[in-house]
């Protein structure tokens, strides 16, 4: 796994290139931790992003730090199985309000099959 980042302004993006682990963990959460601190928003883009364990879980949902600034996070490009592992845990755990995570995307969408 490796990723690439992109600053705009106040917006950094980081897409994910292959797997989202308990192995790639560590290095992706440093990669958000790292940010300038005038960043506002992030965006995972997991376009390229096959595969996507309850690590992803952690990494896309987790608070940020009381120290850090505050930022929006938003999710971008899911492949088919990070998106399912999405789905499923929205339904297991309704708090987890996915519809933050994917704003333009209506929440009714994802459940239809």
């Amino acid at each position: 796994m490796h990723f690439t980042l992109r600053i705009d302004d106040t917006a950094a993006h980081i897409t994910v290139h292959g797997e989202i682990d308990y192995n790639t963990l560590p290095t992706l959460r440093a990669a958000a931790a790292g940010l300038p601190s005038n960043v506002t928003e992030l965006v995972w883009d997991l376009h390229d992003a096959y595969f996507m364990d309850v690590a992803g879980l952690h990494l896309l949902f987790e608070q940020p730090s009381p120290e850090g600034p505050p930022r929006k996070t938003t999710v971008t490009n899911l492949a088919p199985q990070p998106l399912r592992l999405l789905v499923v845990a929205a339904e297991v755990i309704p708090a987890l309000e996915l519809a933050r995570l994917l704003p333009d995307t209506p929440p009714t969408t994802l459940f239809d099959d």
